[in-house]
């Protein structure tokens, strides 16, 4: 069983903490945040030892491993420390804000190779993978577009998104990490567009809460990505793969998955799942699996520091695409 050092006590933190300690292969050993009554608070919750001292934390002989849930200025700090000490490291995504930090980590994980896993939790889900899976074995044919809809339910509040990075690296970054992992391209060109629609001190910082992007492929084929920080009816996630044989489709999760017909309603009545703890739950335990068989067994991980660094660059430059309205050409 591998000891686990959980940094970090937010909301992230209380999305890995549980399944940490829910985890056959894993034990919570310590719980670090240099404000002690939040590392206090999680351990209580979890399990583990609280700290404030990280380098106390990284030198227990106790810690196989860490697992960085702390807010994205700070991954940089804790990567290098971690890498240095030779631990493990899973991080929560993006590792970094620009492009010049996130080369600061690839740094120090080529000067101090440790397995390295970046939260991309979508991956892991089920319905996506098994997506991935027949588009990669042909069920549909030669691939010609892709689709994703992700609206949230609701705008964060104004601090996180002031700290976000913008919506583009914030939000969409997930959907560009996981349509260029089914279609096992980078691409090479993108547009996109923001608007401001639901809530005002968004734009206010001079960002948006809806947006729409297009990738082109070398390969010619296209992806679209629709994305809305408001959705009336809950956590819209949907996937479309468009093939010359073909269609692939996953759809939404619900509360209440049967469909019933009545003299009321001719669909399933219950909203959707309200948001991405509910709806990716399961995606995050199979994403530790995977970090745990990386650590034992010797094996990359399928989510790595380069695939961050690329989810990374395509962002920024949909930011620029959407603040120029122009496309923007991606160099090999």
């Amino acid at each position: 069983m591998l000891g686990v050092a959980l940094l970090g006590s937010g909301r992230m933190a209380h999305v890995y903490g549980p399944k940490i300690a829910a985890h056959p292969g894993l034990r919570l050993e310590r719980v670090f945040n240099p404000r002690i009554a939040g590392a206090e608070r999680a351990a209580d919750a979890y399990g583990g030892t609280p700290s404030d001292d990280l380098t106390a934390t990284l030198a227990d002989p106790a810690v196989d491993a860490v697992v960085i849930a702390t807010p994205t200025n700070t991954h940089l700090e804790y990567i290098e420390a971690a890498a240095r000490a030779g631990k493990p490291i899973y991080c929560e995504k993006p590792m970094d804000l620009t492009m010049e930090r996130t080369e600061r980590c690839l740094a120090a994980l080529e000067s101090h190779p440790v397995p390295f896993m970046l939260g991309f939790n979508r991956r892991f889900d089920p319905d996506n993978r098994a997506l991935r899976e027949a588009v990669r074995t042909g069920d549909i044919g030669a691939l010609t577009f892709l689709m994703s809809w992700s609206r949230e339910p609701a705008p964060p509040p104004i601090d996180y998104v002031r700290a976000s990075g913008g919506y583009f690296v914030d939000a969409t970054i997930h959907d560009i990490d996981l349509l260029c992992w089914i279609a096992g391209e980078r691409p090479r060109k993108v547009y996109a567009a923001g608007t401001c629609l639901f809530d005002p001190a968004i734009g206010a910082e001079g960002d948006s809460d809806a947006a729409m992007t297009i990738l082109e492929f070398p390969s010619g084929a296209m992806a679209h990505i629709n994305n809305s920080r408001q959705c009336a009816y809950g956590f819209d996630q949907r996937l479309e793969a468009f093939g010359r044989t073909g269609m692939l489709q996953t759809r939404n999760h619900r509360d209440d998955p049967l469909i019933r017909w009545d003299s009321e309603r001719t669909e399933a009545g219950m909203p959707l799942q309200h948001f991405f703890l509910e709806r990716y739950d399961a995606s995050f335990h199979h994403a530790l699996d995977e970090f745990h068989a990386a650590i034992t067994e010797g094996r990359a991980p399928s989510a790595t520091a380069a695939d961050g660094r690329a989810a990374l660059e395509v962002a920024l430059a949909c930011t620029e695409a959407a603040r120029t309205g122009r496309a923007v050409t991606l160099t090999d």
